[in-house]
């Protein structure tokens, strides 16, 4: 009935699509296995991606060849540049997202992959031979050979669901949990441990009086994810709006924390330590008297609204009750109440930097199965894992990113090396090398290493080599361009920039902070024509390298400092023990984890300094 698969995918949810396409687009032949065809990349929680530090991951999956950002700009709704007060290091992408309109994208961008098959089914089990995987068993009984298998189960496995004193299986309201799997991983030897994490209430939107809240519209000129010119930014948007908590309302939510499974010990997994649910904040921050709340329209044309910040496993008289005492929501209607949900992950330190694991060769896990929250860090886990299942299929080289090539190289090594005990979430505070990491420039940064391996299409390689060229051909321009200090200085003091005193070019008066590339057409009427040859993305490319160019020299010379360690390859049978200058600490982690490389080591929680310099001797020896 079915053929031997290349790679089977094991969850279509935002890990398990981008997995099966990635392997698919290098040529594997792809079966993805879920339990129900009709929610496949379903917006589980808030209706939105991007946002600090996860807007840069959604671009970088996109310059590698992923579907996110395509799908993100073909169902977005609105379209906000975060922390644009702040250095472009920081700017942060994000999208307000209909619902119904990205999970229809995703599976029709599926079904369009040649080499994806579906199926509609349980898996409860991975065939094993020999300590290598060799295809799955579902619920029906069948048996589905691959030469691979990537798990990205989700909250799915062994769910359970809960509202106030209520509790029932299930790995998505509405939709059953997931059997076998953790049963069977433990007994080949996997360590597991519970996650919680939680989702607000639904509301009638047309319930809402939005008079008494704050709008929060889009930016003037939205711009969009993918570098690939087959999307355009919004021409019209739809708006969010803000309103906020009250003593009132904490008072009416603290009636039911007596029956709070959060509280009251029925819940034992970690939630997300920034995102909590409305009473733990309530709990946790007793000074305070107000919470905001982000009221998220959850498409074009549904009246259903995602009330965000308002997460809760309380019970839904107590939800329904103090959801009515918040400004504007006085009559609303509840569609859903809010829940929390536990389920099994497997710690990821049992993983290699491919994100296979480290027992069962061939296997690999992606997603929340390995700790992690959100849909972008799923995102790309699932694409870094079906790029790698399909590489080893091929008996190819590993594709693995460090951690000053993109956030993605961050994600993995954090979680391979440290560890997590709640479920993780990705910043702009983890990567050392944010600003070589930025949202502009992901596509010059991993483009050329994705159409290497096979991934990134002719077309994206040269959109990428053109994007480059020209930047250098306008850097190049401007240095060039030269004008005597009374040409710039009527501009300067308009401004209350200190005046040049010498000839300059427009390359060095671009370092300014407080001048930008318009503001130089301003003096030159040659140079504002100029410019109209070159878009928008390529002028802003320009003027970051320029104003940023000695801080990008300085932590691009660190980040070859740490290629150093990076390029340091150990044994992964190395027998650290026979080290006796190493701390007993550093022994047990290195023998436990072994890591790849030398740099690698280093990150290792309880590895010191000093147990790096030793090792860096022994292995010199």
């Amino acid at each position: 009935m079915f053929p031997e698969y290349d790679v089977i995918v094991v969850g279509a949810g935002h890990a398990g699509c981008e997995a099966a396409a990635a392997a698919a687009n290098m040529g594997s032949t792809v079966l993805l296995a879920t339990m129900n065809m009709n929610t496949i990349a379903q917006m589980s929680c808030n209706p939105a991606m991007g946002g600090v530090a996860k807007g840069q991951i959604v671009r970088e999956i996109d310059a590698l060849g992923g579907y996110s950002g395509i799908i993100s700009d073909k169902s977005m709704i609105q379209f906000r540049m975060l922390n644009r007060s702040k250095g472009p290091a920081m700017w942060s992408p994000r999208v307000q997202s209909d619902r119904m309109r990205f999970a229809e994208e995703w599976r029709m961008a599926l079904e369009q992959t040649p080499n994806v098959d579906f199926w509609q089914e349980m898996v409860t089990g991975i065939i094993v031979k020999d300590h290598r995987v060799i295809g799955v068993r579902t619920s029906l009984g069948l048996e589905i050979k691959a030469k691979s298998v990537v798990l990205t189960n989700g909250t799915f496995l062994n769910g359970l669901i809960h509202i106030g004193e209520k509790q029932f299986g299930g790995g998505r309201s509405g939709e059953r949990a997931a059997k076998g799997i953790t049963e069977q991983l433990i007994e080949l030897g996997f360590e597991s441990g519970r996650m919680k994490t939680g989702t607000p209430p639904r509301v009638d939107g047309r319930s809402l009086n939005y008079s008494r809240m704050e709008e929060q519209l889009g930016d003037e000129e939205p711009q969009k994810f993918s570098y690939l010119d087959t999307t355009t930014p919004l021409q019209e948007q739809r708006s969010c709006y803000i309103t906020y908590t009250s003593p009132e309302v904490h008072e009416v939510l603290q009636t039911g924390f007596d029956k709070s499974p959060m509280f009251n010990g029925r819940i034992r997994g970690l939630g997300p330590r920034y995102c909590p649910s409305i009473e733990d904040k309530i709990n946790r921050f007793a000074e305070r008297d107000r919470h905001q709340i982000f009221v998220e329209p959850e498409g074009w044309n549904t009246v259903e609204v995602y009330v965000n910040g308002f997460s809760t496993s309380l019970p839904e008289d107590v939800q329904y009750k103090a959801l009515t005492k918040i400004a504007g929501f006085e009559n609303a209607k509840m569609f859903r109440p809010g829940y929390a949900i536990e389920y099994d992950f497997f710690p990821p330190t049992q993983l290699k930097q491919t994100l296979e694991t480290k027992l069962i060769d061939n296997l690999y896990f992606a997603g929340q199965i390995n700790g992690t929250t959100g849909y972008e860090e799923a995102g790309c886990q699932g694409l870094m894992a079906g790029i790698n299942a399909s590489l080893q299929v091929q008996e190819k080289n590993p594709f693995i990113l460090n951690r000053s090539d993109a956030y993605i190289g961050v994600l993995i090594d954090d979680l391979i090396n440290k560890g997590t005990n709640e479920p993780y979430r990705m910043f702009t505070s983890r990567a050392e090398f944010r600003l070589l990491l930025r949202q502009d420039n992901a596509d010059l940064r991993l483009t050329p290493l994705a159409y290497e391996i096979g991934l990134a299409s002719e077309h994206r390689y040269e959109l990428t080599m053109n994007k480059m060229h020209e930047t250098k051909r306008l850097i190049n321009d401007l240095k060039q361009k030269k004008h005597k200090p009374a040409d710039f200085n009527l501009m300067l003091d308009s401004i209350d920039s200190a005046p040049v005193k010498d000839t300059s070019s427009l390359y060095q008066v671009l370092k300014r902070p407080d001048i930008t590339i318009d503001k130089l057409a301003s003096i030159d009427p040659t140079f504002k024509e100029y410019i109209q040859d070159y878009n928008r993305e390529i002028l802003e490319q320009a003027e970051i390298q320029i104003k940023y160019e000695t801080y990008i020299a300085r932590e691009r010379e660190n980040s070859e400092k740490m290629a150093a360690l990076e390029n340091r390859k150990i044994n992964p049978d190395f027998d650290y023990s026979q080290i006796s200058s190493l701390s007993s600490e550093a022994k047990e982690k290195l023998l436990k984890l072994k890591p790849a490389t030398l740099g690698q080591a280093s990150r290792i929680s309880g590895v010191s300094a000093s147990d790096v310099s030793i090792l860096m001797v022994y292995l010199n020896k």
